[in-house]
């Protein structure tokens, strides 16, 4: 049976592609999902992808994760700088997270440069635009497959 991977997107990542695309690029969340199943299927996982721009929603998916996932993948947008109730719903999930960021967020604004969810966070990658999502399921699968 394959191992399930969630893959989260926080606030305003259902903008990408018209958001910044000097900072995020111009695919668009839809575009990464694509290539982010392609890639999951030739690893052997089965990929969900979900987005939210509600703090509140993406805490209860983390905490529900654990129940039907085997392992976990973030991208929390904003609330990567600001939200304790997503590093905490993190901690209290009894699987491995990954934190993505399309941008490298330690070339950004001071207050981007710190993230509540990579002190439980296995690895972060950033700064690979949607690529980062593939490189975070070729590491998913490694560690799943240890």
């Amino acid at each position: 049976m394959a191992s399930k991977v969630l893959v989260l997107n926080g606030p305003n990542l259902n903008l990408l592609g018209t958001r910044e695309p000097d900072v995020y690029g111009n695919e668009t969340l839809a575009d990464i999902e694509v290539k982010s199943l392609e890639r999951g299927d030739f690893l052997g996982l089965q990929v969900e992808f979900r987005q939210s721009n509600t703090e509140g929603q993406l805490v209860d998916w983390v905490q529900q994760a654990q129940e039907n996932f085997d392992f976990l993948i973030v991208n929390a947008g904003a609330y990567t700088h600001t939200s304790v109730a997503l590093l905490d719903a993190i901690k209290s999930c009894n699987i491995p997270v990954i934190e993505v960021h399309l941008s490298n967020i330690h070339q950004r604004e001071e207050f981007r440069q710190h993230s509540y969810i990579s002190k439980v966070a296995l690895g972060t990658i950033c700064g690979f635009g949607g690529y980062g999502y593939e490189l975070a399921l070729e590491a998913a699968a490694k560690i799943l497959n240890k």
